[in-house]
């Protein structure tokens, strides 16, 4: 049973990636993932530390910021909408993390 870091960014790292955090830990609770650590910033901290953490949310237009981690194999997660729980849900169903970080 393999656990997972995952990290959660906006632009400025304040108020939306703590919304974000929210969402994604209400979600990945439904899910039953197994996540050792969810952890909100800006997207300036985010980049730089991406290949630390296992699944990373951003907004969709700042994926694109995130592509050497997703070459070195963290599951880069892009959102039309950051605070939505069936969209996380949905991105995290289809990428097959939920079903790797199973409990």
């Amino acid at each position: 049973m393999a656990s997972c870091k995952i990290m959660v960014a906006c632009a400025n790292g304040a108020g939306t990636s703590l919304m974000m955090k929210m969402t994604a830990e209400r979600v990945t609770k439904k899910l039953n993932m197994n996540v050792s650590d969810i952890h909100h910033c800006a997207i300036s901290e985010a980049v730089s530390s991406a290949r630390q953490y296992d699944i990373v949310f951003a907004p969709l237009n700042f994926v694109n910021m995130y592509d050497d981690a997703a070459a070195a194999g963290v599951t880069v997660l892009g959102l039309r909408n950051v605070l939505s729980d069936a969209e996380m849900e949905e991105k995290l169903t289809e990428s097959g993390a939920a079903e790797k970080y199973a409990n």
